[in-house]
């Protein structure tokens, strides 16, 4: 079992250490990205490490302009909805990510071999939404028009995406991280189809740079019931599920031959334990129907979450 990326959030200590720091330079402090991926191992038990970062570290380290906005999320300066503007995009090439290197050394230094440390990465759809609408949209309806209006210039943000992204995840597992997540933060937008024909190829090219290192990886997406095996086919080992569908409709879906991640609802954190235990024991039953199953929440810990209770279930699904 291990959290998300967002498990530090409700830690007073990520909070303490966060002060003052934005978003995109704490990612950049190899000491205090370390540090923060360490904060959730340490507290709660968990076993795996998540490198801390943001899906927008490799827009950041290309050069694009590119910020989190405290109650907005990511805001791109100069929106890309013309072919004119990914010419503009292209034209940046991948930036150095040895920072993020060196977080990831830092970590597995003081991990060892007990606890693997898992990277991560945006994958090129979620990366292309944002840089088409320019902050976070509900329907994303800028960038599935683009997808059908120019599908040339989408191909273009899709392949430019799709390798700085991947890229980045290459550089976290050269530096040892011993796993890696594609997070598709928006892919629930896409239809079957649209998935398929204009944003699964990406991730399989965005994957694809591992190619050679022989680690597992592991495809996440929100929304993404009806896409599981397309995006299981772009070249995931590991399917995750977000909380929207059970994990033994997830694995007949699946064909019953792909692990699975997922999926206790974020909603229960604050309920009641009797409640939550019982709906954590559900989600651990369903998930044996699948070949291997890694507990997980179906998204991120709400930074509310009281910390207690994510290191409780930790100890309630190692009692299982």
């Amino acid at each position: 079992m291990w959290f998300m990326r967002q498990a530090g959030r409700s830690l007073p200590e990520y909070r303490e250490i966060r002060q003052g720091v934005s978003m995109l330079e704490s990612c950049l402090r190899p000491e205090l990205a370390a540090e923060i991926t360490l904060q959730p191992v340490r507290r709660h038990g968990v076993d795996a490490a998540v490198l801390f970062s943001d899906i927008m570290i490799p827009l950041k380290l290309a050069g694009v302009a590119v910020d989190i906005v405290s109650g907005v999320g990511p805001v791109v300066d100069e929106p890309v909805r013309t072919g004119s503007d990914v010419d503009r995009l292209v034209a940046h090439e991948a930036g150095d990510p040895a920072a993020v290197a060196e977080a990831v050394r830092l970590v597995v230094a003081e991990l060892g071999d007990t606890t693997p440390l898992i990277g991560f990465a945006g994958a090129p759809f979620t990366l292309a939404a944002y840089l088409v609408e320019g902050r976070p949209s509900r329907d994303h309806l800028a960038a599935r028009t683009l997808m059908h209006a120019e599908p040339d210039t989408w191909r273009r943000l899709m392949e430019w995406a799709a390798d700085v992204t991947g890229q980045f995840l290459r550089a976290q597992v050269r530096a040892g991280a011993r796993a890696a997540q594609l997070f598709d933060s928006w892919a629930g937008a896409l239809s079957l189809p649209d998935y398929t024909d204009h944003a699964a190829p990406y991730s399989a090219r965005a994957l694809s740079h591992l190619d050679g290192l022989e680690v597992p990886r592991v495809h996440f997406g929100t929304g993404t019931g009806e896409l599981l095996v397309a995006m299981r086919d772009a070249g995931a080992d590991v399917v995750g599920v977000d909380y929207r569908i059970p994990l033994d409709e997830a694995n007949r879906r699946l064909g019953g031959r792909t692990p699975l991640q997922g999926n206790i609802d974020p909603a229960f954190l604050a309920a009641p334990w009797s409640v939550l235990e019982r709906h954590v024991r559900d989600v651990v039953e369903r998930g044996r129907t699948a070949p291997g199953h890694v507990v997980n929440l179906g998204h991120g810990v709400p930074p509310t979450t009281d910390p207690s209770v994510l290191t409780r279930i930790v100890e309630l699904v190692h009692s299982l």
